[in-house]
């Protein structure tokens, strides 16, 4: 399979390994290569994943391979992995251990362009189930979080399903404990945690009771001992590594941002308090100063009462003398 001499047979039963792995299962470039070196460990998974017999399983073809250990920067691939079962349904499973915030836009792509498949002049009623399956190890939607999730187009007034040619699935392996008892039947809890193992032992124990997984992991052996394949199982986990240092830098960046906004908010409040405080003094002083405008036109208004009296007193007084003037003349007196 692929270049032969990528895949020569390990030296030590891995059954003898111990200690913690020097890679991780949920890696996206070995999740791949795993699926696409052993056909029967694809088809087990998508058994579990289907709650199917493996029997059922005809066929599991991949669309879309790749040359294992070939160099990801010589040319771009998309690790997800395209499979066509049985001839008749069309399925797309990926690893994506990095939540970049955008899973359901993401997935819903996915499962439109496989769900695009007719040609011209084909029948719609033909189409292809389409299937896309993920495995995070973040919740992709905000809510109740679950093992393993499905979802499909419903009626939302009385949930009657309008199409089983549509399915988008989700396991989050952060939330395999809440896995349900279908979900343990089918296996698929093992899975997932043979993707989420970080030691040898681990992976022991799940072989001991799931044939499969024994057979998975001693294909992971094969795999993660090819130099060239090792080489881009550690470039991924460099990416990984990058990916994860820039949403940290970005989630301090928009922390720092938030504490700033709060500042900012703090200080607007603040200044808004003493606007209305100075406000409040401003409207203090308007009113105390209308009342000493009104007390100072009511003192004009008394003053010039004031003066209008004393010019009438005034002219009493002038009256007063111009008739003591006329009655000394005619020898007579006011007394």
């Amino acid at each position: 399979m692929n270049d032969k001499y990528l895949f020569k047979t390990p030296q030590t039963d891995w059954h003898n390994f111990a200690g913690k792995l020097s890679f991780r299962i949920n890696n996206d470039y070995l999740f791949r290569a795993l699926l696409q070196f052993d056909n029967a460990v694809l088809k087990e998974l998508i058994a579990s994943l289907l709650r199917w017999n493996t029997d059922d399983i005809i066929s599991a073809e991949i669309q879309n391979p790749i040359i294992l250990g070939e160099s990801l920067e010589a040319k771009y691939y998309v690790l997800d992995v395209r499979v066509m079962l049985n001839n008749s349904i069309i399925m797309n499973l990926e690893m994506q251990i990095i939540d970049e915030r955008n899973w359901p836009e993401r997935s819903l792509c996915y499962l439109c362009r496989m769900f695009d498949q007719l040609n011209r002049g084909d029948d719609y009623a033909d189409i292809k189930p389409a299937y896309q399956i993920g495995f995070t190890d973040f919740s992709p939607v905000q809510g109740e979080p679950e093992f393993y999730s499905t979802y499909r187009l419903l009626n939302i007034k009385n949930q009657e399903k309008y199409t089983d040619k549509f399915t988008l699935s989700v396991v989050n392996l952060s939330q395999i404990k809440l896995a349900t008892e279908e979900d343990k039947n089918s296996k698929l809890d093992q899975w997932a945690k043979m993707f989420k193992a970080k030691t040898w032992e681990e992976l022991r124990m799940l072989a001991e009771v799931n044939p499969a997984i024994d057979e998975a992991v001693s294909k992971i052996q094969v795999l993660t001992e090819q130099d060239r394949i090792r080489e881009q199982i550690e470039a991924r986990e460099e990416y990984y590594r990058i990916e994860r240092t820039k949403m940290k830098l970005e989630q301090r960046r928009q922390e720092r941002m938030a504490q700033m906004d709060a500042e900012i908010e703090r200080k607007d409040a603040e200044i808004e308090r003493k606007d209305a405080e100075i406000e409040r003094k401003d409207a203090e002083i308007e009113q105390k100063e209308a009342e000493l405008e009104k007390k100072e036109a009511e003192l004009e208004k008394k003053g010039v009462e004031l003066e209008r009296k004393d010019a009438e007193l005034d002219n009493l007084k002038n009256e007063n003398a111009v008739l003591r003037g006329k009655l000394e003349a005619a020898g007579l007196s006011l007394t």
